[in-house]
């Protein structure tokens, strides 16, 4: 079973370090262990700690063919270095995998690697190495002079999981910014959680439960929810405002049907899905809306503790792309706002140029939006709007609150 651990989890590692695929593509076999997903997670989380390594050891780089190898003694340098996987057992179960692959002459090679870290480990553990890939190092202590150590922290920690309790089961907060919000001690199955299928709870960071009262939705608006998969901004829109009425779109049909399938465990009647791009106007019925919710497109740069494989498959010109698709959005749906109404932009980005700058280029280009400045004791403020860098209780998000005025 432990080999099989092994297996998995390298089949895991290579599908985003070779394939280049997101982590949350893979399919995990039915009966996976913690352990298998603790050490995917863990190795793409310190892949570039871990690779500089690696690399630094091997006399020659390996063919195309077997860079499975490569990433095989990735995992076994994650296991010596960051894991409570005693050594002996990490290097003897890892080279083991090597028969697994079919690739008996790689034993050798594994095993004095890796036997080469584990003599070199406490030198290794007191380097500094904050394991993000150089362009957005450089972005980050660019924009963050004064707070980049922690953020590079954050961002190699594992984020705790933080439900948003449902107002009719409500117990208690920890957080006065976000009501709602119950930071578990550790993570958990959700079927486990008491009434999870009736609707008790969504799992949403604290920092996405702020969308829905910032945008202050009331029973006789009409709302759209821009992007709006998976629906928790969506779900959390209706339980403010039960009596208004929310068109929620989004361009994917696959991540819709999630959205459908949070409506239903929630019974929530005021939600149409709509499918189709937030770019575009040829699914809106000319109905301007009161209130504007944007959740835009962009780098996840400030959920990367959630999800690590955005520092392998994030890349430089990926930013320009989004900055551009953001700007065509705000846009196309600014058009789409009455008069005296409310459009609310989020991301959950670190970059300014998707944030602050891209709301001070709006601003600019239309005489009729005034920033209202958001008042919550949370993130800091930015030129424009707030933001949140990553910490134990908040992703990294950034919020903008423009009005409309009659012109």
């Amino acid at each position: 079973m432990e080999n099989n651990t092994r297996t998995v989890a390298l089949q895991a590692i290579c599908s985003v370090v070779l394939e280049k695929k997101s982590l949350s593509a893979f399919v995990y076999p039915e009966e996976v262990s913690a352990l298998t997903k603790s050490l995917v997670f863990g190795t793409i989380r310190f892949y570039h700690q871990l690779n500089d390594i690696v690399s630094g050891l091997l006399k020659h780089s390996l063919k195309k063919e077997d860079l499975d190898i490569h990433c095989l003694m990735l995992l076994g340098a994650y296991q010596i270095l960051h894991s409570n996987v005693a050594a002996h057992a990490s290097i003897f179960e890892t080279v083991n995998v090597t028969n697994e692959l079919d690739k008996p002459w790689a034993k050798k090679l594994v095993n004095a690697i890796l036997r080469e870290i584990d003599r070199q480990k406490s030198v290794l553990q007191k380097q500094i190495h904050y394991s993000h890939p150089t362009w957005l190092l450089k972005k980050i202590k660019q924009y963050y002079p004064n707070d980049f150590e922690q953020i590079f922290q954050q961002n190699n920690t594992q984020a705790p999981m933080t439900l948003r309790v449902h107002p009719d089961f409500h117990k208690q907060s920890l957080l006065a910014v976000a009501p709602q919000a119950q930071i578990l001690d550790k993570a958990v199955n959700v079927y486990a959680i008491q009434d999870f299928d009736k609707g008790a709870c969504f799992v949403q960071d604290a920092s996405a439960q702020l969308a829905a009262p910032l945008l202050d939705p009331k029973n006789d608006d009409l709302i759209l929810d821009a992007c709006c998969a998976p629906g928790g901004k969506t779900t959390h829109l209706s339980e403010l405002a039960p009596q208004s009425k929310i068109i929620a779109l989004d361009n994917n049909p696959d991540r819709l049907k999630r959205v459908q399938e949070n409506i239903d465990r929630f019974k929530i009647k005021n939600i149409t899905l709509l499918q189709g791009k937030a770019q575009n106007q040829d699914w809106w019925d000319g109905k301007l809306f009161d209130k504007i919710l944007l959740d835009a497109p962009c780098s996840a740069t400030g959920v990367i503790r959630r999800h690590p494989d955005i520092k392998l498959l994030r890349k430089p010109k990926d930013i320009s792309a989004l900055v551009d698709l953001q700007k065509d959005i705000l846009n196309n749906l600014w058009m789409l706002l009455k008069p005296g109404g409310t459009l609310l932009y989020a991301t959950c980005s670190i970059l300014k140029n998707e944030n602050e700058t891209q709301i001070a280029q709006f601003l600019q280009t239309h005489d009729e939006a005034i920033e209202e400045e958001i008042t919550l004791d949370w993130g800091y403020k930015a030129t424009h709007g707030k933001q949140q860098i990553p910490c134990y209780e908040f992703d990294g998000f950034y919020y903008a609150k423009l009005k409309k005025i009659n012109h």
